[in-house]
């Protein structure tokens, strides 16, 4: 292996889904726990953008959440294996990530905030999935294999940069790079500037009330989920979908539309193993964005700004 290819296999690290499903789907509960937290403390943003985390240089954040007088964050620290749990009044406390119940992880939490006197009320069981176990009955997800983790949020910080490189070139309304922790995914949103019909719904033990918000203005989004293909997928979508849109070419070759998930899909393996991985997704990126803005009619011209690089 070239020396190249060595620093491109760190970059774009190979994860097989099968070898850590058992860790994801646990860590998608600890997520689901976390965010939900978020949600009970934020104020409302339009589409839901108060609840995500972020990508950080060790894992992923809820940023600053406000309590009374205070602010605090929580954070998944990925390199040591840590949930943080930090005040403004200097107060911290951490749980740790390692092989646990769901219930074991909601149980520890939640005495941490206590430690910090942050009251948090919560609807204590997970959505978007089809068993909704209450967290603290939750025995059932104990697994967290921290090499498959770490290198999952390796994933995540590669994909983040590429996909913020490509959101700098749109000037219209457009939402952070973040990770919505109902699905278990990595998005970015572009808007029309048009609304859109009503979204009915019907993600499981979810309200159809959260869509419809989420879902309020004509949109192209974007971004990754670690399921879909053998090392996770790249995806991109329209809402609602404008005719011709999934007869519109896409790039790469291997980009495909998706009938039975409504969206472009792009195999994660794909892009790792290409010689230009950025460039590939990139390419990716633009072509669905495309597809979405020209079968929508959207007002390219006063949305984009192709001054802007998208690579640095």
């Amino acid at each position: 292996m070239t020396s190249s290819q060595q620093d491109q296999s760190v970059t774009w690290p190979g994860l097989a889904v099968e070898e850590w499903a058992d860790t994801r789907d646990t860590l998608h509960m600890w997520m689901q726990l976390v965010g939900k937290i978020r949600l009970a403390q934020a104020p409302m943003v339009n589409h839901w953008w108060q609840v995500p985390l972020y990508v950080t240089p060790r894992g992923l954040s809820t940023s600053a959440i406000p309590h009374g007088a205070r602010l605090f964050d929580m954070e998944f620290d990925f390199l040591d294996h840590r949930l943080h749990l930090r005040s403004s009044n200097g107060d911290r406390r951490h749980v740790d990530l390692e092989p646990k119940s769901v219930a074991a992880f909601y149980g520890e939490t939640m005495a941490a905030l206590a430690e910090l006197d942050l009251d948090v009320s919560i609807h204590a069981r997970p959505v978007e999935v089809e068993r909704a176990i209450p967290f603290a009955d939750d025995t059932e997800h104990a697994s967290y294999d921290p090499d498959s983790v770490h290198r999952f949020w390796r994933q995540l910080v590669a994909a983040h940069r590429v996909i913020s490189r490509f959101r700098g070139r749109f000037i219209g309304k457009a939402s952070p790079v973040h990770f919505f922790w109902g699905a278990m995914d990595l998005a970015c949103t572009r808007f029309s500037g048009r609304t859109a019909p009503r979204h009915p719904g019907g993600a499981p033990n979810c309200g159809d009330w959260v869509m419809v918000e989420a879902y309020s203005h004509a949109l192209s989004s974007c971004g990754f989920w670690p399921g879909g293909s053998s090392e996770g997928t790249f995806y991109s979508y329209a809402y609602p979908e404008p005719a011709g849109y999934a007869e519109h070419p896409v790039r790469p070759a291997e980009a495909r539309y998706s009938t039975d998930l409504g969206e472009f899909v792009l195999p994660y393996a794909a892009v790792r193993t290409s010689g230009d991985p950025e460039g590939t997704l990139l390419e990716f990126l633009q072509t669905t964005y495309e597809a979405a803005a020209e079968a929508g009619g959207w007002d390219r011209e006063a949305l984009e700004d192709h001054t802007r690089p998208v690579r640095g």
